[in-house]
């Protein structure tokens, strides 16, 4: 561990001074990259100074011991035990910090979110996943735009897709990946009666135009007028566009915007990060077979999390974790599930490696 962590230091360095090069400083992705990689051997090395400090001060607490000073062997001992009892937690954290980082964790994502079983009740509840996810860009201080929606008459939405962009976006956002589901007395419920509904959420990480090259000899391009609650037409001009993909049958629809084509170059961005995703599981099930975990396997049929109005409570059920602070969860306060949901997923990456 101490020599890998020297050769961090090493890489480290090579880093710094390759900042300071104009061929790499003049090369703007170039640069990103070693920003990214600068951040990651930060984290691991922080952690790294304190452990090999504690291997240090107890390896010299163990000498003081062993010389027979009976006046500093007391004190020795006091270090030594510190030491050795920081060890453990410390080497856990290391080799957390150490497990392959997920390459798409840096990505901008694609977020979809669609009303299920439950009729106006699950719209309503989309639309407050949608302000929820919402308030949670906001106090990340990332950007959201808004690139399709389906609205209902209520104030909720059939369907919702909106983009998400900013440093973390997609190592924040991918658990949330699944079927949430609420519980409550409706407003139109007269009876008092609790109601369950539910809502799908996807998060897709985005691709960018370089990486998935779209032949556009496959696509199928039909263009018609926006439509707003119940249908009913809301512009008067052929600006909303659908977009088919041929080869999968992948169908994007975008109408958000006035323009043709802004609408299009929104709907190309969803369908090509639907196709990345697809390729992306396509080359992680030629490696090895999917596993179910405790986090899930991004399955969209696992119900993943229960928003419970009556107990004003919120459960994942992948990791068993209850919070009772429904409103402020609701209200964007998410950080606690996501850390949670995260520690979880690097224990299990952690087993896997030590099996």
């Amino acid at each position: 561990m101490l020599d890998k962590l020297q050769t961090f230091r090493d890489e480290l360095e090579e880093l710094n001074a390759a900042m300071m090069d104009p061929e790499v400083t003049g090369n703007q992705k170039k640069m990103v990259e070693i920003g990214r990689r600068r951040s990651r051997l930060d984290s691991i090395l922080v952690v790294g100074d304190q452990y090999e400090e504690m291997i240090n001060q107890a390896r010299e607490a163990r000498e003081v011991i062993d010389s027979g000073d009976e006046e500093l062997a007391e004190l020795a001992q006091h270090d030594l035990e510190e030491a050795e009892g920081r060890l453990p937690k410390l080497e856990k954290e290391l080799t957390l910090l150490l497990l392959p980082p997920d390459e798409r964790d840096h990505r901008n994502a694609i977020v979809e979110i669609r009303a299920g079983a439950g009729g106006d009740e699950a719209s309503l509840f989309a639309g407050e996943l949608y302000r929820m996810y919402s308030r949670y860009a906001e106090n990340n201080g990332w950007k959201l735009e808004a690139m399709d929606t389906s609205p209902t008459e209520l104030g909720g939405f059939k369907e919702v897709v909106f983009s998400v962009s900013g440093p973390d976006v997609f190592r924040k956002l991918k658990y949330e990946s699944g079927v949430h589901r609420v519980q409550r007395v409706p407003a139109t419920e007269s009876s008092g009666r609790i109601h369950t509904s539910a809502a799908s959420v996807a998060i897709l990480p985005e691709a960018e135009e370089v990486e998935l090259v779209l032949d556009e000899s496959e696509l199928r391009i039909d263009v018609c007028r926006a439509s707003g609650p119940g249908g009913q037409s809301v512009n008067t001009t052929d600006s909303a566009v659908r977009i088919t993909h041929v080869p999968t049958g992948i169908v994007v629809r975008c109408q958000d915007e006035k323009s043709q084509h802004k609408n299009k170059a929104k709907a190309l961005r969803i369908l090509r990060s639907r196709l990345y995703e697809m390729k992306l599981e396509e080359e992680h099930n030629k490696i090895a077979a999917v596993r179910k975990s405790q986090i899930g396997s991004g399955d969209r049929s696992a119900k993943i999390r229960t928003y419970n109005f009556p107990q004003g409570r919120v459960t994942d059920h992948r990791i068993h974790l209850t919070l009772h602070k429904l409103p402020q969860v609701l209200d964007g306060s998410l950080d606690e599930l996501v850390e949670a949901l995260a520690m979880a997923h690097q224990e299990e990456l952690l087993q896997a490696t030590d099996a």
